[in-house]
């Protein structure tokens, strides 16, 4: 892991300086070396199994839909490596009555953000790790998030979201159940650039 960071921080040295940069004369010195921690951090999801992170599961007495809103997120872009953020928000049919502690959906959201990313993969991956993991008849993720690689540079409108969204199962199979689970997340699905598609 050490040598893997100085590799990092060398990398980091000779980018900056390929860019005109004078890090002693900028008082960057150890620039790189932050910059090489940093990234470690918010790529420290590589490599780590989503499927782990379920552990026990609980049996409850529930038929409806379980629903859990705005779970804070950063993550990078993989295509400028500059950071998305915004919130995910997620709601599931549990198969006979299996549901999972609240605080695991948070901990699968940091797994699949601290990744490089696109967030269009990353709602998708967040609807089949949980609909793999807990066997839910129904998920519906929605992520709204804002681009920096869009907001900073010229020409781009600050504070622009882009809004994602993923139904899996009876939430994509079944009209009724759709709409219900937008309404519990906050909104219509007739809202949205979603659609439904019945089978």
């Amino acid at each position: 892991m050490r040598e893997q960071n100085e590799k990092a921080v060398q990398a980091m040295r000779a980018f900056l300086k390929a860019l005109g940069l004078d890090l002693e004369q900028c008082g960057m010195e150890q620039t790189p070396e932050r910059v090489a921690r940093l990234y470690g951090d918010l790529f420290d999801g590589l490599g780590k199994d989503p499927a782990s992170i379920w552990g026990e599961r609980f049996a409850s007495e529930t038929k409806g839909i379980v629903a859990v809103r705005h779970i804070p997120f950063y993550s990078v872009c993989e295509h400028h490596l500059l950071p998305f953020f915004g919130e995910v928000s997620l709601a599931y049919l549990p198969h006979d009555g299996q549901v999972a502690g609240f605080s695991k959906f948070v901990k699968l959201v940091e797994c699949f953000a601290h990744r490089p990313q696109l967030q269009e993969r990353m709602t998708a991956q967040l609807a089949d790790a949980i609909a793999d993991g807990l066997d839910a008849e129904g998920v519906l993720v929605v992520v709204e998030a804002e681009q920096l690689c869009m907001t900073m540079r010229d020409g781009m409108a600050r504070g622009t979201k882009t809004v994602t969204s993923e139904c899996l199962g009876a939430f994509r199979t079944d009209a009724v159940l759709c709409q219900q689970a937008w309404m519990v997340l906050g909104g219509k699905q007739d809202d949205s650039t979603a659609e439904i598609h019945l089978s």
